[in-house]
């Protein structure tokens, strides 16, 4: 058999909150099972973007990025906030900071 990578082990919430909790988990995976929001999540892990810059740095249209980025605020992901006329948006909690940082120790070398 195997060894197992070495991992800290948690201890478990009862059955109830540890069903609740996959139930959350599970909400922010789907929001980000797409690559375009995905992609999207690692560009914003380095800072605040506006949907300009996003369009330049994913070579994607406005509406295309605008709709993801709906998808991700409506999931509580990103956060928006206004500068001037601009809205730059940023990942909205220290969770789903944590994933994006996981998933970009794990994807984003060259």
């Amino acid at each position: 058999m195997p060894a197992s990578p070495s991992v800290t082990k948690t201890q478990l919430p009862n059955p109830e909150a540890l069903v609740e909790r996959a139930r959350s988990a599970s909400s922010q995976l789907k929001a980000m099972a797409h690559e375009n929001r995905l992609a999207i999540l690692f560009h914003l892990y380095e800072g605040p973007k506006s949907v300009h810059q996003l369009e330049e740095l994913l070579n994607m249209r406005q509406p295309a990025v605008s709709q993801q980025l709906a998808r991700l605020r409506a999931d509580q992901m990103v956060s928006t906030e206004r500068r001037g006329k601009q809205v730059h948006y940023s990942i909205a909690s220290k969770d789903a900071a944590t994933i994006v940082e996981l998933l970009c120790k794990l994807y984003c070398r060259d």
